[in-house]
């Protein structure tokens, strides 16, 4: 549940040109790093240990009225190509691999079939391996021995020698990451909403049962490449040697080792010392941490009969996006392979970089009691179709993918440093409350929807203010960007601040002034209305960042939105206040 405070919807607003903002505002003084607050949870991050809290959600779905009229049909353990839909369901229901029609390919993209080949007329319904079956023990990418590479490598040259006719072969298998996210099953979209993490979940889970099978190793495991620690914040090294089948051309040139990762990357490569830029990734890191609730870290609901892309959730944005982008080849038309969906899955680096997204998942459920997966019914039973390693189609549900020892996998132990760093205040209170010293800056009446070409702040009123710790606990304060509409063919990113006093640039990643961020990846999907535009939401929760800036007291906040990328082709709907359980 979530109560809303609307602050502008179409109506007269205060925009103001970051150029307008006064030099009270521009000069405060600087505030000590904030220390944790007691009303916060704190937990110690061990890799070995498991998340079982939820197992409930594994038992099948209780009797709903909305599944009466399967029919009979829904009852046998295989069904036929297409998979029955329960009238009135509401879940997004897995493919007709039958319909599979040509992905909405970018401009200058090769023409490609993203579409799987049909090797068999039945599908099969998902079945959680034994508990008795080997755990697969994923290891962090820079730690790995010559023995794992040479195995690795065998796999993956066995999975490119397979027939073209395999929906096995890795290029078959790089074509379901374009095929669910350019437009080949209609009115489908895996990215920005809450299907994120679970469809990218089954897309390692078989792609890594594909490789152990060929190499007839049923422990084998693909590795995760551990971005969020500085040993891993570099390409790791088994994907750069070009005579390995991990090794893929098209990646930026630039980014090789041993240039580090930028995990706020915007299009410029930072100048910064690799001290100041390993701090600064850490920080950036306090995007698990700041997501509190299922929809602000997991994504928006998105059910059938939705429109596609209604909101991403923390990670996804940032780093998930920005790793993307970072890696793809900026000399190519679409940022190919990584830093566009229908080619990202091509480059083998893909699926160690989702591996630690995964990761990310498992972790943030640890982080604290508070984390806690959806329970919604419509995201439990939505569904997708994998080929699994005996090339046979298979219908997996989001509920038997909450559990990473129940799907018999695990992640190598390995230190997680980001929970010990807290974001900087670098700029101080800056207050437009009437009881401070402090003179708002001017306002200038205008409307939404804005066009996003530069800096623009506005002036957000808050309904409830110096909330008790019980009240905090209870209910997450959320600051919502609404309306973003953008071509969906570009990579736009878009920061945003809370009273950072037209100092943005003075606010290195990781900031506390820094709320959050916008990403997105190109891709294209026929599912728009409009040829070339997506319209989205961000949420982004600020309850914590009010507190360390001293402004939860305050009637108002200044909200600055910064187009890092993508200047002139955003447009912003408007910007409310939620309260979010």
């Amino acid at each position: 549940m979530a109560t809303t405070t609307t602050i502008f919807n179409q109506t007269p607003s205060f925009i103001i040109p970051s150029t307008q903002i006064p030099s009270t505002l521009l000069h405060q003084p600087l505030l000590p790093l904030s220390v944790p607050r007691r009303h916060r949870r704190s937990i110690t991050c061990k890799a070995t240990h498991y998340n079982n809290h939820h197992h409930h959600h594994q038992q099948p779905p209780s009797l709903d009225r909305r599944h009466i009229l399967i029919g009979l049909a829904g009852v046998s353990s295989a069904s036929a190509l297409t998979p029955p839909t329960p009238a009135l369901a509401l879940p997004i229901q897995a493919p007709d691999l039958s319909k599979c029609g040509p992905a909405d390919l970018p401009s200058g993209a090769i023409p490609t079939n993203c579409c799987p080949p049909i090797k068999s007329s039945d599908i099969l319904d998902f079945q959680l391996p034994p508990p008795t079956t080997p755990l697969r023990l994923r290891p962090a990418a820079q730690l790995v021995d010559k023995a794992y590479v040479d195995k690795f490598n065998k796999a993956i040259s066995l999975m490119k020698a397979l027939p073209a006719d395999d929906p096995r072969n890795f290029t078959n298998q790089a074509n379901v990451h374009c095929a669910y996210c350019d437009g080949a099953y209609d009115q489908l979209q895996v990215h920005n909403s809450w299907l994120f993490f679970p469809w990218h979940r089954y897309y390692l889970y078989f792609y890594e049962r594909i490789l152990g099978k060929l190499i007839g190793d049923d422990t084998f495991a693909i590795p995760f490449w551990n971005w969020d620690a500085p040993a891993g914040m570099r390409l790791p090294s088994i994907y750069t040697d070009t005579s390995s089948p991990l090794y893929d051309k098209l990646r930026d040139v630039k980014h090789q080792p041993p240039t580090l990762l930028d995990l706020d990357f915007n299009g410029e490569d930072p100048t910064s010392s690799d001290e100041l830029q390993i701090d600064e990734n850490l920080r950036v890191m306090q995007v698990i941490s700041n997501g509190k609730t299922a929809e602000l870290f997991m994504g928006l609901p998105y059910r059938a009969g939705d429109n596609p892309n209604p909101g991403a959730g923390s990670l996804e944005n940032l780093p998930h996006g920005t790793v993307h982008f970072w890696t793809g080849d900026r000399s190519q038309p679409n940022g190919e392979d990584m830093g566009n969906f229908y080619s990202a899955a091509r480059d083998p680096i893909f699926f160690a970089h989702h591996g630690n997204i995964d990761r990310m998942w498992w972790l943030w459920r640890k982080l604290s009691p508070g984390h806690k997966d959806f329970t919604d019914k419509d995201w439990l039973d939505a569904a997708f179709l994998f080929y699994d390693e005996e090339a046979r189609p298979v219908r997996v549900r989001v509920r038997d993918a909450l559990e990473v020892d129940r799907l018999r996998y695990a992640y190598q132990d390995v230190d997680v440093p980001w929970t010990r760093t807290k974001p900087t205040v670098r700029l101080g209170a800056n207050s437009v409350t009437k009881s401070r010293d402090i003179a708002p800056p001017p306002p200038i009446a205008t409307s939404f929807p804005i066009d996003l070409k530069n800096t623009v702040s506005v002036i957000v009123k808050r309904a409830r203010r110096a909330r008790s710790a019980a009240d905090k606990e209870r209910e997450e304060e959320v600051l919502a960007v609404e309306g973003i509409e953008f071509s969906r063919d570009e990579f736009v990113k878009i920061d945003v601040y809370v009273n950072s006093a037209g100092q943005e640039d003075s606010v290195s990643p990781g900031g506390r002034e820094l709320a959050g961020s916008f990403v997105n990846v190109p891709h294209k999907h026929k599912h728009s209305k409009k040829e070339k535009v997506v319209t989205t939401k961000l949420r982004v929760g600020i309850t914590d960042l009010l507190e360390d800036i001293g402004a939860e007291e305050d009637k108002s906040i200044v909200v600055s939105l910064v187009p890092r990328k993508g200047k002139s082709k955003v447009k912003i709907g408007g910007i409310k206040i939620e309260f979010a359980e």
